[in-house]
């Protein structure tokens, strides 16, 4: 059984600290793990007492519904690892799951980490180059895929090694594509499984591809302990108590959707609830949330923004956490939430490199556009990257010499770049934060973002923060622009809400919003109405916009406006030294 009492005595100190931020951040250790294998030593063994208990329930836009209980999982996960052992997945070999919001994905992540297998999660809207450099940057030996992404693979540049195993699913009645076989096949087999051995907490389990906003992809690899054990504060911000429904809106093949649809519910015995649709809904969503009695819910501040759009007051919910996380949520927002369903959004801070960083947890005061405290087992440092000594403002880093068990093993295949994230004795995180007397920390960017205008220091988060909370703004990017006096003045690249139109009305009331509401040398000083580059995660890509300001705005010429370009000197009311 490996070492999971230590695991469950850890899990239950934090369950019953649920409130007491205090004492869980000063009393909790991270269980000393050496042989674990969480879906066979944990998941498993909990099946025997809470078997009946619905595990992943699933909600389709139709409104029909499909349950699976944590007896039924163990008994189909042990199916499809045979089926994947019986096709020749063995241990240490790598399988790119591409697979949407179905029961399918659960199973095979399960099934995976009891073979030994390494699992790649990948979102299903890759294009074939995508998948190319999966497979090859992966060293995949397995495929388990949605059928209708089959024809991407067949389109991969230069084709794909024969000798990859392919295994699909497909809907009830569909055939299954040529030279794959079909996932349904281990319905048949033995609903027990017996693994080749013990499983080191040390060998890896998870290689996470990131978004790419800077580069070319980087390949995080996390371990058995790291993620299955780490989630343990994702468990902990959430607030989740066993029997628990937990609904968090994240797409498959990005890591919150494992942080938050499988290792933090199932951590805390409770139930995962997806809700799996093609067009987003907030008034359906709000039936969700009242129908399936979900007790603890999470969302992107996006969705939040939409949801405020309808009459709360009509939704009886039966809330107990309210969580946000990605960007401080406007006052509004935080407000409605509050005066309808008495709830107080939190908000959390994490990465792919590591389970949740920072957070507000329960019971604690929430602090207006701060992310909260570190959580319990992180020692977090802001460095002063002038002074290398740890500051009220600086990146955000975790000190190594106890390192957390919820951060990655380093970047698979790249030790230059490991060690540089893990020098000096800290994992760097790229972020940058201020701290204040109490240890709120509040997010201010990224370090490759952050930029100095006439000398002052910039955060674009900052201020794209302030943008969408104007009601012509659907999204923002802030860069620096080139000027000949100022070095560089603040940009703001727009993407228009539905019903307004680029222009000279419209620039200037989003220049008038930011102008009172920041100090003048925060001003945005350039709008340009433009589509903003994305990854293939739906974030956006800074870098490409710096790029194109240094190159349409030379520091060395004259500055002339290009494209659907506005200036706040534009407008005479607005104008000031």
């Amino acid at each position: 059984m490996g070492d999971l009492s230590s695991f469950l005595a850890a899990r239950q100190q934090l369950i019953e600290l649920r409130s007491d931020y205090q004492a869980a951040y000063e009393q909790f250790r991270w269980p000393v793990m050496e042989e674990f294998n969480w879906a066979l030593d944990y998941f498993d063994s909990r099946s025997d007492s809470i078997g009946e208990r619905v595990a992943l329930r699933l909600v389709e836009e139709d409104g029909s519904s499909y349950a699976i209980t944590y007896a039924e999982m163990t008994a189909r996960s042990n199916q499809v690892a045979n089926f994947l052992r019986e096709l020749g997945v063995r241990r240490g070999d790598r399988v790119l799951v591409v697979l949407g919001n179905q029961v399918a994905l659960w199973e095979t992540f399960l099934a995976a980490m009891k073979v030994g297998a390494v699992i790649i999660p990948a979102t299903t809207l890759l294009a074939p180059v995508d998948l190319k450099d999966r497979l090859s940057r992966g060293q995949v030996r397995c495929i388990v895929a949605a059928s209708s992404q089959a024809a991407k693979f067949e389109a991969i540049p230069g084709g794909m090694a024969d000798d990859v195993i392919r295994v699909a699913v497909s809907p009830p009645g569909d055939p299954t594509p040529a030279r794959w076989r079909s996932y349904d096949e281990s319905t048949g087999l033995d609903s027990t499984f017996s693994p080749d051995g013990p499983t080191k907490a040390t060998d890896p389990l998870l290689l996470y591809f990131t978004s790419g906003t800077t580069a070319l992809p980087k390949l995080v690899e996390h371990n058995h302990a790291s993620y299955p054990v780490g989630h343990f504060t994702t468990m902990y911000w959430i607030g989740l108590q066993p029997g628990d429904t937990h609904l968090n809106l994240s797409s498959p093949g990005w890591a919150k959707h494992a942080w938050s649809n499988i290792f933090a519910p199932f951590n805390a015995e409770a139930t995962s609830l997806v809700f799996n649709y093609e067009r987003f809904s907030a008034p359906a969503l709000l039936e969700v949330l009242a129908d399936y009695a979900v007790t603890t819910f999470c969302a992107p501040p996006t969705v939040w923004r939409m949801i405020i759009q309808s009459d709360l007051s009509q939704v009886k919910v039966s809330l107990r956490e309210a969580l946000s996380a990605g960007e401080p949520l406007n006052p509004e927002v935080i407000e409605q939430v509050k005066r309808h369903w008495g709830l107080t959004i939190r908000d959390g801070y994490g990465q792919t490199e590591t389970t949740l960083q920072v957070a507000n947890s329960p019971g604690q005061v929430v602090k207006p556009g701060s992310m909260g405290r570190p959580m319990p087992g992180y020692r977090i440092e802001l460095i002063d990257p002038q002074t290398d000594e740890a500051s009220t403002e600086g990146e955000i880093c975790i000190a190594l010499d106890r390192p957390p068990l919820g951060l990655m093993d380093g970047y698979l295949d790249d030790p230059a770049l490991t060690e540089h994230v893990m020098r000096d004795g800290y994992y760097h995180t790229g972020d940058v934060a201020q701290k204040d007397e109490e240890g709120y920390l509040t997010y201010v960017g990224r370090a490759d973002d952050v930029f100095k205008a006439s000398d002052y220091r910039i955060s674009p988060f900052e201020l794209e923060s302030i943008l969408v909370e104007h009601e012509a703004v659907a999204e923002a990017a802030v860069v620096p622009s080139p000027d000949p006096v100022r070095l560089s003045v603040p940009k703001a690249y727009i993407a228009l809400a539905a019903g307004w139109e680029p222009g000279e009305e419209t620039a200037h009331a989003i220049f008038k919003h930011v102008a009172s509401t920041v100090a003048p040398y925060k001003r945005i000083r350039r709008m340009e109405f433009y589509e903003l580059p994305k990854t293939i995660s739906g974030k956006i890509r800074r870098v490409e916009l710096r790029t194109r300001e240094n190159t349409v705005h030379p520091q060395e010429t004259p500055l002339g406006k290009v494209g659907n370009e506005w200036w706040e000197t534009d407008f005479p009311d607005l104008r000031d030294s």
